[in-house]
C-alpha cells in the first residue's frame, strides 16, 4: 500500500493532499470537502477507510491554498466560488493520471456540500476519466449547466430530515441526463450526525462504487 502526502499543482499553486493507493486499486477516490471544511474532515475520512477497504485508493486534497484559504473565511469569496473549485478538481484529476500509482485508474469523486458541486463540473470537463460522481448531502444545483453535460453515473446521498438540500437534490435529478439514483438516510441531517448515518452513507457509497466498477469490466465479478 502506498500511503504518502503529496502536493497538487494548479494554476494558483499547489495544493496539499493525502494520498492512500492499496495494492493493485481498481480506481482512485478523489474528495471534495464542502465549504469551510479541508482534507481533514472526520467524515470523509471514514468514508474514505470504507471506500479503501474494497481495494479503491484515495486521495482526500484541500481546494484552497493557505493564502486562499485566509481570505475565504474573512470573504467567503472561493467556498462558493464552483467553476474555480472545479477546475482544482480538473488539476487533480489530470495529475493523478501522470503519477505511477493512479495513472490511467479510474476515478471517483466523491463531494459533500459545494464539493458535489465543483465534483460534478470536474466530471463534465473530464467524462473519459471520470466513472462516477457520489455526493453526500450535497449541492448539485449549483453545478448549473454542467448538470446536462455529465456523462458519468451520479449517486445522490440525502439526509431524510435536510429537507430544502433534499428538495434541491429532487430537482437536481431530474436535470441530470446520465444514470443516477437518490440515496435517502431517514432521520439523517445534514452532517449526518445522528448514529449509524454516516456508515450508511459509506455502504450505499461502497456498494455503489463496486456496481459501477462492475459495469466498467462487463459484469464481471
Amino acid at each position: 500500500m502506498i500511503s504518502e502526502m503529496v502536493l497538487v499543482p494548479t494554476d494558483g499553486g499547489t495544493l496539499p493532499g493525502d494520498l492512500i493507493v492499496p495494492e493493485r486499486a481498481r480506481a482512485v477516490v478523489l474528495f471534495a470537502h464542502g465549504s469551510g471544511s479541508s482534507r481533514h474532515s472526520p467524515r470523509n475520512r471514514m468514508v474514505a477507510a470504507e471506500l479503501r477497504a474494497t481495494g479503491l485508493g484515495t486521495l482526500l486534497m484541500d481546494l484552497l491554498t493557505e493564502r486562499e484559504e485566509r481570505v475565504d473565511a474573512m470573504t467567503g469569496e472561493h467556498r462558493f466560488d464552483i467553476p474555480f473549485l472545479g477546475r482544482r478538481l480538473v488539476a487533480a484529476i489530470d495529475w493523478l493520471d501522470r503519477q505511477h500509482d493512479t495513472q490511467g485508474l479510474p476515478v471517483v469523486l466523491f463531494g459533500a456540500s459545494t464539493g458535489a458541486a465543483a465534483a460534478l463540473v470536474a466530471a463534465a470537463e473530464r467524462p473519459d476519466r471520470v466513472l462516477t460522481v457520489v455526493s453526500r448531502g450535497g449541492r448539485p444545483d449549483l453545478a448549473e449547466d454542467a448538470l446536462e453535460a455529465v456523462r458519468a453515473p451520479v449517486l445522490l446521498i440525502v439526509g431524510g430530515d435536510d429537507e430544502v438540500v433534499l428538495r434541491l437534490n429532487e430537482e437536481a435529478a431530474g436535470r441530470l441526463r446520465s444514470p443516477h439514483s437518490l440515496h435517502i438516510v431517514p432521520g439523517a441531517t445534514h452532517l449526518f450526525e445522528e448514529p449509524g448515518a454516516l456508515e450508511e452513507v459509506a455502504v450505499a457509497a461502497r456498494q455503489w462504487c463496486v456496481e459501477r466498477l462492475k459495469s466498467l469490466q462487463g459484469g464481471a465479478p
